[in-house]
């Protein structure tokens, strides 16, 4: 079948084979985003006159149809078809004739590309934040269901100060929030209408591209024509720092949980069917979820600068290196959104050790409790520190094991509820009831 830009000239199987790539398969992410730009697109061109407004209720329906077919599971990109936008192109001039060739009027490639990967981004980033608020309010319930159950804390991998379930619950809550302040600003890079840069330098035909923003429900455009073309690639790399910002907070919890699981701290139990076994030890319980999730967030984390290396020595304008984007972006949602929705099943089923600091080798956690407590007699800290050092010296330290912290943040003050209003601003700020609103106005028969 010939390409949209083909002429007399037949391309090479194996250069065709290596320029398509992984495409179609990646394209089957874009093509509900790809329809709902089009939608948007022909309405505008219909505005300006470039379709007959008696077509405009056509070509509109023939697209919704489309859209149900993808949605259904029903749609492909047929064997010789180069992408997404062919083949919606190709289904419209099949089932309305040649008026279906009309809705590429005004627009290349080139920023129909741009407009499916914004549509599928911030589809995808609410997923991701409702998947994070899923994780938050476990973390939360869990924080204040252990709040009053103290396990050690640590410095250099040795023992340091007392800490609380309540602590580490919702010490990994609140750094949650800021990955989605970050998430927000990302999503605000990414909600901005690139429709009508075309190649990347406009176009000749008096597109209305204030329209076509409000269509498809972007808080604005990118204005200069060229600068939106060099979005490309940097809208990915900003919104994957925020992926991977979560997928750190989530490593570093999978870490903690595997080594409180183990046989030498105690700390945590997770349930036998949540556990994998050996193939030749009888006795074990694998945290592989949490091994696999570390695993997985850790790659995350080297998108943005796998992002990096493939844009970072590009000049101004399109070339073909952004199609390998679209390989490591497009799927990273997903897999980020399957690790915080198994790490909140983990967390909400496992069982923690409430006596842990029964043992007698955790008795020096409580040194600077002491020496706290003999500076509020009136003993100066210097002399109180030596006083205590030197009772652990001598084998001779002893102590209530009582924890008296009430400032703000601490054991015995989480401030589990600021850090709730805190997130609850966060997530009401992004505004995705605009978006929805949008989108569903353009679906309307």
């Amino acid at each position: 079948m010939n390409k949209l830009w083909q002429k007399n000239t037949i391309v090479d199987r194996d250069i065709e084979r290596f320029t398509v790539g992984c495409d179609p398969e990646m394209d089957m992410y874009l093509a509900p985003y790809d329809v709902l730009g089009s939608m948007a697109h022909v309405t505008m061109l219909a505005s300006i006159g470039l379709i007959e407004k008696d077509n405009l209720p056509v070509l509109l329906e023939g697209l919704r149809r489309v859209h149900a077919q993808i949605q259904a599971g029903e749609f492909k990109i047929e064997e010789g078809v180069e992408d997404v936008h062919s083949q919606v192109e190709l289904q419209l001039t099949r089932s309305l004739g040649e008026v279906g060739k009309k809705i590429h009027s005004g627009r290349s490639r080139n920023d129909q590309v741009l407009l499916d990967l914004r549509l599928f981004t911030r589809a995808r980033i609410e997923k991701v934040l409702h998947s994070v608020q899923n994780l938050f309010d476990v973390l939360q319930a869990q924080s204040e269901r252990y709040k009053a159950v103290l396990m050690p804390g640590y410095t250099h991998l040795q023992i340091a100060m007392p800490s609380s379930f309540g602590l580490w619950f919702g010490a990994y809550a609140e750094s949650l929030v800021d990955d989605v302040q970050l998430l927000q600003a990302a999503y605000r890079i990414c909600n901005r209408n690139p429709l009508g840069s075309a190649a990347g330098y406009g176009s000749s035909f008096p597109l209305n591209r204030r329209l076509t923003t409000e269509l498809l429900g972007f808080d604005d455009m990118n204005y200069n024509v060229v600068y939106a073309q060099m979005g490309r690639g940097k809208m990915e790399r900003s919104v994957a720092f925020a992926l991977a910002s979560i997928a750190g907070t989530l490593s570093k919890l999978a870490f903690d949980a595997c080594l409180f699981n183990s046989q030498n701290f105690g700390f945590i139990t997770l349930p036998a069917e949540f556990t994998t076994g050996s193939s030749i030890m009888p006795h074990k319980k694998n945290p592989d979820v949490f091994e696999l999730t570390r695993s997985k967030c850790n790659r995350l984390q080297s998108l943005p600068e796998d992002i990096s290396g493939i844009v970072q020595n590009l000049p101004s304008g399109y070339f073909r290196d952004y199609q390998t984007i679209k390989e490591l972006f497009l799927p990273a949602f997903d897999e980020l959104c399957d690790c915080l929705d198994m790490t909140a099943v983990m967390l909400s089923h496992l069982k923690v050790n409430e006596h842990i600091l029964d043992d007698d080798k955790y008795l020096y956690l409580f040194s600077v409790e002491e020496v706290n407590k003999r500076v509020l007699q009136g003993v100066p800290f210097r002399d109180a520190y030596r006083q205590v050092g030197l009772e652990i010296e001598a084998g001779q330290f002893k102590t209530d094991r009582q924890v008296r912290h009430t400032h703000e943040g601490s054991i015995g003050n989480l401030c589990n509820e600021a850090v709730a209003a805190r997130m609850k601003a966060l997530t009401e700020g992004f505004g995705f009831d605009r978006v929805h609103q949008a989108e569903a106005a353009l679906l309307a028969e």
